[in-house]
């Protein structure tokens, strides 16, 4: 068969902050026999007409509604349409309106049974797969990636899941309590084929799953001498040693949820062990000590945020130089315990808001307790302004009272300059073509 694989973007425009999507390249290493081709929204446009007997999308609750659109244009040409990802996997029901068959959770092995079934005409309406399977035959066809234009860094993925159920994540929901890793040693020929000149991203929910884990994937790590970047649970700047650990592997940049200053509202979120390393401050001054930056990222809208909120967040951001930071206002999403709890609370705006014509990007989706959805909505978005103003970005790259390299200097240059432009380009736009 031919198959089209589509990532779709939030609209019909292209993203400068776009990376290549590791489950695109699952999926085409994965249709042996098969003539594959994928087109990324997010990096080019999309053909009105596609020559394939079968397309294929992963989709996002932010893409849903543009997804459901491209979708129903290629069925109505006769193509026959299947999706995957977190948003079918928590609302089959509403993607099958829209798609000839959903594949809920992961794809590994349903995805090969779903091939054989559409090539000989017996497509199934559901496909369930194994998010506990083991990782051992992990791989990736990142061939269909070249020539696209994407953001100068290299994806790669060890484990899935995360140990914590944060109230307003959807990731335990899609996985479940336990986590699993690759085992870190037959990675180590994918990471040797990586550009050396890129930094190296782990899109792990979590990259500490335990220290058994991380210590093993540092001891593959170290020896290949890579700048590498993760999303990590604050609770890694416990053990000073580990710290000492992940810098000398070449640990460039730590992603951490700080979410909120507020302990009533970590304790709301499910997150109070965010305090368990020390202060924010400290965490931080740990790891800039050690030449890693940080990627901070909080949110606002729980019951115990007002204004005054938002202003103290960005302000610690500002005084500790976060190389980066993300300033979103709560976003309740399918399969997370926040939606259920706003909605049954009746305190959701638009409960189908990824469907709503009228919602626009940044808009707010529920009712505060402590401050107006218009506050929040504005809150958030000047939070974003204030951080990434031309004179904020020139003091947090050329700051001197640390031990930020060179490599991580330009890397939180380009990461500024392309945050700061996604910012004003997303904010606004409504989903959706």
């Amino acid at each position: 068969m031919k198959i089209a694989l589509i990532r779709p973007n939030i609209g019909d425009y292209r993203s400068s902050d776009a990376m290549p999507p590791l489950a695109m390249g699952i999926l085409a290493a994965r249709s042996n026999g098969h003539d594959v081709s994928f087109y990324d929204d997010k990096a080019e446009p999309i053909p009105t007409t596609l020559d394939a007997d079968l397309i294929a999308m992963s989709v996002e609750t932010f893409t849903a509604r543009r997804a459901y659109q491209l979708a129903d244009d290629f069925r109505q040409q006769g193509k026959r349409v299947v999706m995957g990802g977190y948003h079918p996997t928590f609302l089959p029901d509403e993607a099958l309106q829209h798609a000839d068959a959903v594949v809920t959770g992961d794809a590994e092995g349903t995805w090969e049974t779903l091939l054989d079934d559409a090539a000989h005409g017996g497509l199934k309406r559901r496909y369930q797969g194994n998010n506990q399977a083991s990782l051992v035959d992990y791989r990736v066809d990142r061939s269909i990636f070249i020539g696209k234009k994407y953001a100068p860094v290299e994806l790669v993925q060890y484990g899935r899941g995360c140990r914590f159920a944060c109230d307003f994540c959807s990731i335990h929901s899609f996985y479940g309590p336990l986590t699993r890793v690759r085992p870190a040693i037959l990675m180590q020929s994918e990471l040797e084929q990586l550009n050396r000149n890129r930094l190296v991203f782990f899109v792990d929910d979590n990259l500490f799953s335990s220290k058994a884990d991380l210590d093993a994937l540092l001891c593959v790590l170290k020896p290949l001498k890579l700048k590498w970047s993760c999303q990590m649970s604050i609770d890694v700047a416990r053990d000073a040693k580990l710290l000492d650990k992940l810098a000398e592997a070449g640990c460039t940049y730590v992603l951490i949820g700080f979410e909120s200053l507020e302990p009533a509202n970590l304790k709301q979120m499910k997150k109070p062990w965010n305090k368990v390393s020390g202060s924010y401050q400290h965490v931080v001054r740990e790891l800039h000590r050690r030449g890693i930056g940080v990627y901070g990222t909080f949110v606002f809208g729980y019951d115990f945020d007002t204004p005054d909120t938002i202003k103290r967040s960005v302000e610690f951001a500002l005084e500790s130089k976060l190389e980066i930071a993300n300033f979103n206002p709560l976003t309740p999403t399918p399969g997370s315990g926040l939606y259920d709890r706003l909605r049954d609370e009746n305190r959701l705006l638009s409960p189908h808001w990824w469907l709503d014509p009228d919602y626009h990007y940044g808009a707010p989706i529920f009712i505060p307790r402590s401050m107006t959805p218009e506050q929040l909505a504005f809150g958030a978005f000047e939070a974003k302004k204030q951080f990434y103003a031309w004179s904020s970005i020139a003091r947090r790259v050329l700051r001197t009272d640390d031990r930020m390299p060179l490599f991580g200097m330009g890397m939180t240059a380009i990461a500024n300059l392309i945050s700061r432009r996604e910012i004003y380009k997303k904010q606004g736009r409504q989903l959706g073509a």
